[in-house]
This record gives structure tokens, sequence and C-alpha cells, in this order.
């Protein structure tokens, strides 16, 4: 299932249209309102990034920002995160979204993404991303899009299932061990 996050990030005074910032970050507790999630430092590793790119609100129907495929995009996974950099060509639609950027209209980013591994802890609500599967695009946002979009929807039922599962499962963990002693 492809999800999106949320990060920040920030126009440069550099020769063109270039902006950077992290598109994750890692050890850093997320709150997505049903429950909380982590981003494990290695969770890039092994991860399809091979064609990234850089859109406007995660939309498909707006021109590509930028793309790693072309060299508008380049991305590196440092001590923080993952880090974007993107030298946007000249076109309208880039220049506003430039523009805003700069006044700080526009400050956050969003990742969509599909996870390979990941470990839940029940008691605290946290989902700890060990590896992603794939990165599809990094966006700019000016409205967090997991807060309420239809994937976080069903990744909230799902979760809840889980958890469900889980404490059924710690119960009769719990009568079987209690029959033992006796």
């Amino acid at each position: 299932m492809k999800e999106i996050r949320l990060v920040e990030m920030r126009a440069l005074e550099d020769d063109g249209m270039v902006v950077e910032g992290y598109a994750a970050v890692f050890d850093s507790v997320t709150n997505l309102g049903y429950m909380n999630e982590v981003i494990d430092r290695g969770a890039f590793d092994g991860a399809d990034m091979s064609d990234i790119v850089m859109k406007y609100n995660h939309e498909n129907n707006v021109l590509p920002m930028a793309r790693t495929r072309g060299g508008s995009l380049q991305f590196n996974v440092d001590d923080h995160g993952l880090k974007i950099r993107a030298k946007l060509p000249d076109t309208s639609v880039n220049r506003d979204i430039y523009t805003l950027i700069q006044e700080g209209v526009l400050s956050k980013m969003s990742f969509a993404f599909t996870v390979k591994s990941e470990e839940y802890d029940y008691e605290t609500d946290t989902r700890r991303i060990l590896a992603f599967d794939k990165i599809f695009d990094v966006s700019v946002v000016d409205v967090p899009a997991y807060e309420s979009t239809e994937i976080y929807a069903r990744s909230k039922e799902e979760y809840e299932k889980e958890k469900e599962q889980h404490k059924k499962l710690e119960l009769e963990k719990k009568k079987a061990l209690a029959l033992l002693s006796l």
C-alpha cells in the first residue's frame, strides 16, 4: 500500500530555482492520529529509488517539478534522513511554487512509499518502519496529505484490526500460562 508522509523544505539563493529539504527524518516520532510512526536509520537501504519524481501535492495531473532520471532531482541518505535537492526547470508552475517556497507559504514536503518491513509496539501504538520497498515521489505540499486522505483511513483500519488480534493473542498466552502454572 502506497503511503505518504510530511517533512519540511526551503528555497536556496543559488543559480536558478534550487530547493532542498528532508523528505524523511530518522528516529523522529510522527503522530498519525491513531498511532505513532518512526523511520529506522536503515530503512532506505535496498529501497527502489531508481526513478523518484518531485511533484506538487502528489498530483499526477500536474507536470513533474523535477526527476532523478533527468538529473534535476538528487537525493542523499545522511545521518538525519532522506535529503533532496532539486534544480527546478524554468516553467510557470515551478516559478509560482518556488516563489511560494521563498515566501514561506509552502514549507513542507511529503513522500510516497511502500513498506517492505515494519514492526509494531501495540503497547505504545508505534510502528517502526525498518525497510522501505519503493519511494515513488517527493512532493511540495500545502496541507499534510495523510491527515485526510483515503489511504490514511484504510491504514488506520488495518492497524486497528492488527492491534485487536495482538490483544487476543496476548490474552490467550496469559490464559495458557495460568493453566500451566496450576
